[in-house]
Formats: structure tokens, sequence, C-alpha cells
């Protein structure tokens, strides 16, 4: 496999719309233009990751099963759209959790980068061209960690956000929100 771009991908805020632990298929709610940009990312030959922190699991709000179901959902989901997620990556972690195994500060977890470094034992990533898009800080920080640009999403069409910012062509003026 050659080396590729990637596109890093929060779940929650990116992807859906975050209500709070979504972690089922009725719950998880498509933000507008998001099964459009995966596939406008897969035809431009960006890997699709999606890296997203899941407390619930930490805090006993549901098991880690569930996140693996619904990722196989939203895969599904995809599908019809011509769209794919090369790889889903999620931190269960969290300092402050209820459960003991899961009760841990960890890389993996945003602002740390393990997700993305993870992915890049994994795959052939061109990190000269990478990006993240997230909706919070945290994620702007987990991108300058890996040494990438991140661009924070605060909602709208998911799509014209990154054709005006991660995807704009050098020089142009964006179109729309900029990039954080």
């Amino acid at each position: 496999m050659r080396n590729r771009p990637a596109a890093f991908l929060d779940r929650d805020g990116v992807l859906n719309h975050d209500t709070g632990y979504v972690h089922t298929p009725g719950r998880f709610e498509w933000i507008t233009g998001a099964r459009e940009a995966v596939r406008h990312l897969n035809d431009a030959g960006y890997f699709v990751f999606v890296v997203t922190n899941q407390a619930g699991v930490a805090h006993g709000y549901y098991e880690e099963a569930a996140i693996h179901t619904l990722h196989a959902w939203v895969r599904k989901e995809l599908a019809p759209a011509g769209a794919h997620v090369d790889a889903f990556y999620h931190c269960p972690h969290h300092p402050e959790g209820k459960l003991a195994p899961y009760r841990r500060a960890c890389d993996c977890r945003k602002p740390g980068r393990g997700m993305l470094l993870r992915a890049g034992q994994e795959w052939p990533i061109d990190w000269s061209r990478s990006f993240l898009v997230g909706d919070r800080d945290s994620d702007m920080a987990a991108a300058a960690a890996a040494g990438i640009p991140g661009h924070k999403f605060a909602g709208g069409d998911l799509l014209e956000f990154l054709l005006a910012t991660a995807l704009a062509p050098a020089g142009a003026t964006p179109r729309g929100p900029l990039s954080a």
C-alpha cells in the first residue's frame, strides 16, 4: 500500500450531532453533509479514520461492545452513499471513570495523540498532507500533538466546511468558517 494522506474525523459533533453519550443507532443523527464528506474524502484518495473519546464506557453508561456495534452500523449507513471509513479508533478511558478497568489517564484520550499514532502504525499515512476535523479544543490539541493541522467544526454542512478549509485549494479564499 502506498502512503496516502489521512483525514481524522472526530465522531460526536462532526459526523453526528452530539446529544451526549451517543452509543446506539437510535441516538445517532447524521450531521448535514457528513456522508457526502466521507465519500468526497474517499474519492480524493484520503484514508478516513474516526477518532473518538468514549468516556461513557469508563463512566459505566454503556459497554465497549456498544461502540463496536454502532461503528458497524455507521459502516452500513455509509455504504449506500458510496462512502467508507477505513478504521475507527476510540478511547474508552477517563481519569475519573466509575469503572476501575477504564479509570486512567492515557495518551489515546484526546487531547493526547495516541489514536492518531496508532493509525500511523497500522496504515501508510502521508502525514504531510493529513489533517483532523473536530469540534472541541481537545481535538485541536490532539492534531497539534500529532503535528498535523486541526480544523474546528462548529456545525453546519460538513462537506461545505471541508471544501472551505482542509480541502480548499492552496491560496483559495475560504468560503465558510475558518480553520482553527
